[in-house]
């Protein structure tokens, strides 16, 4: 075992405060990271504050955490110390059931561990997991992604959660030339399936509450934009798309955007909104709809996020933070004032707790 610093917090009342965590030292299959940057996504602060059933504390949230390799175990072929790479939403899994034979990890039939807030089962179940908010993190080398160095690395931290949430569904239900797909919500989440959804060839039409946001997503690569607030708009959009993203995590009418599908199309769920979400039957029975959810992507479908990202030029748009700002960004996620992923320098975290 060894102690590095990080950012915790105590409970769900609590803010985040420096602190000092323990680390497995590297087994056989294991990689030391020492951790440059790591994304602040919503999931983070649901989790801190207990937002959703389930938080265990202390509590060190992030994953989306780039970082160069350090100590390596003796079976880890495939990296070498200085290597740049990440770590994502995953570090453990079965690997043994049928969605993890495939390469769907995030499927796990008897449950992945997520980066932070699960039961570690490194640590023999005693311990939960601790997530980037960190100095360093040890990963089983599975679930290590390679970073392409042509990527800015900070911008390239959201890729491993916004960034693969986004893309999973956009591969699966085969967005490309000739599709029109929408996108619901310009945040974190919604940013990034623009960037992708265009990069692969579709007509992207971003959906939004705020006419404030129609000029940055066109700038971000959005062809059309529809103001979901003007039903004219709205009705002329009806039966108009193939495919829509909706990464809004607040609570919303989804019948609304269910209406702008044409027949057989489908509308995928990335965003969690803390309440339930009401389908109405006819939203769905007459055109032969999908309403469907998506949950980020496995190791393989990451890497080659990652690498299609570094061929297209694809990052996030993020703006930088200091460890000791996670709190202020917090309140500012909230607002939305953020456009649109928070990345955090680790260089400013202490080296050692006070």
């Amino acid at each position: 075992m060894f102690t590095t610093s990080a950012y915790a917090c105590d409970d769900g009342s609590s803010p985040l405060k420096l602190a000092s965590i323990k680390r497995r030292d590297p087994g056989e299959n294991d990689v030391e990271i020492e951790i440059e940057f790591c994304g602040v996504c919503h999931s983070d602060i649901h989790t801190a504050r207990g937002e959703w059933a389930g938080s265990l504390y202390p509590c060190v949230p992030g994953h989306e955490i780039i970082g160069r390799v350090g100590r390596i175990g003796a079976k880890v072929t495939n990296l070498k110390q200085g290597d740049r790479v990440g770590v994502g939403c995953i570090v453990d899994s079965c690997r043994a059931c049928d969605s993890c034979r495939e390469g769907l990890e995030q499927y796990c039939e008897n449950g992945m561990t997520g980066t932070y807030n699960a039961p570690d089962k490194a640590m023999g179940g005693n311990a939960h997991t601790l997530g980037g908010y960190s100095g360093h993190i040890v990963v089983d080398r599975r679930y290590v992604l390679r970073i392409p160095e042509t990527l800015d690395a900070a911008a390239a931290a959201p890729l491993l959660c916004a960034g693969i949430t986004t893309y999973s569904p956009l591969r699966h239900w085969k967005a490309g030339p000739g599709k029109r797909v929408g996108v619901v919500g310009l945040g974190g989440l919604g940013h990034m399936a623009v960037k992708l959804a265009n990069a692969m060839g579709a007509t992207v039409v971003m959906i939004t509450t705020s006419t404030s946001k129609a000029d940055d997503a066109k700038k971000l690569g959005a062809h059309e934009v529809i103001v979901s607030r003007d039903a004219d708009q709205m009705a002329k959009a009806a039966s108009s798309l193939d495919l829509i993203i909706d990464a809004v995590a607040a609570d919303h009418d989804i019948n609304a955007y269910l209406a702008l599908l044409k027949r057989d199309g489908a509308l995928v769920q990335v965003g969690a909104p803390e309440k339930p979400l009401s389908v109405h039957a006819f939203s769905l029975i007459p055109g032969r709809k999908t309403f469907a959810g998506s949950m980020i992507g496995g190791i393989p479908e990451t890497q080659e996020m990652l690498d299609f990202c570094a061929q297209k030029g694809i990052a996030a748009e993020i703006e930088m933070i200091n460890i000791d700002q996670i709190n202020d960004a917090y309140e500012r996620m909230i607002k939305s004032d953020v456009r649109y992923r928070f990345v955090i320098d680790m260089k400013s975290l202490p080296k050692q707790a006070a």
